[in-house]
């Protein structure tokens, strides 16, 4: 009887630890899908643009002349390690812009913040010449892939609200035209990056360059182009990018771009 009673105890328990592993196996799904505390879930987004910030700074550079097609814009702030810590859209709801492109943003974000040092920044526009085909760089735009399951994840309602689905994961991707910028503060240190998309790569770069000058984290240490800045550059070879619907009004635009800052 002794023995049976040990025995039921035994079963008691081995299921009571099942249920238990089970329950918090059942947490960790949850918390991957948004329902409960993940670490991701918290980055280290101090000194980064708020959703309301991004937003605002967004609108702004969007209504300044970017030449393209004029259209809405997505834009998508990371943190040094990638991690998605805003999303914003300057249109009237979430379908003003291509919806593509809020996946895109962050990709760009990604890759800015991905291949820049705190000694050396590199936009999107820079990297498109040398990942082309016999180019130095070439398989880039390969590696590092967006993680379908953090990218897609959510209800679209959320799409672009501080409660964005990408906050607080990261996504991955490597996107290799204009849009994508690091950012250093008034310190100089290298602290993410910023990408937006919408509209031609041209018109995406100089929305984001105004939207960087505008938050104020634009101190950057040095970059590839004649400026010493990471500031996109018309061409081919080297680390330049083609020019996207009128040559003539891109240049125009970039002539006028503000100076980053020292």
């Amino acid at each position: 009887m002794n023995r049976h009673v040990f025995a039921c105890g035994a079963v008691v328990r081995t299921g009571l630890v099942a249920a238990l592993a089970l329950a918090a196996s059942g947490t960790v799904l949850a918390d991957r899908k948004g329902g409960g505390h993940d670490d991701r879930k918290s980055p280290h987004c101090a000194g980064l643009p708020t959703h309301a910030q991004l937003k605002q700074a967004l609108i702004a550079a969007r209504q300044a002349s970017n030449g393209g097609f004029n259209l809405d814009m997505w834009g998508a702030v990371v943190n040094r390690d990638g991690v998605v810590c805003a999303v914003a859209f300057t249109g009237a709801n979430r379908g003003s812009q291509w919806p593509g492109s809020r996946i895109i943003s962050a990709q760009k974000a990604y890759t800015a913040n991905a291949f820049s040092l705190p000694q050396l920044a590199l936009s999107t526009a820079n990297l498109y010449a040398p990942t082309q085909p016999g180019g130095s760089l070439f398989g880039l735009q390969h590696s590092n892939p967006v993680d379908p399951d953090e990218a897609y994840d959510g209800p679209a309602s959320n799409f672009g609200q501080p409660n964005d689905p990408m906050v607080g994961q990261r996504i991955g991707g490597v996107n290799v035209f204009g849009g994508g910028l690091a950012l250093y503060n008034a310190r100089h240190v290298l602290v993410g990056a910023i990408g937006v998309s919408g509209d031609s790569s041209c018109a995406d770069h100089a929305i984001a360059w105004r939207t960087r000058n505008t938050l104020q984290l634009d101190y950057v240490p040095a970059g590839v182009s004649p400026a010493n800045n990471d500031q996109i550059l018309y061409g081919t070879g080297g680390f330049t990018q083609v020019h996207c619907v009128d040559p003539a009004t891109e240049n125009a635009v970039v002539a006028a771009l503000p100076p980053t800052r020292q």
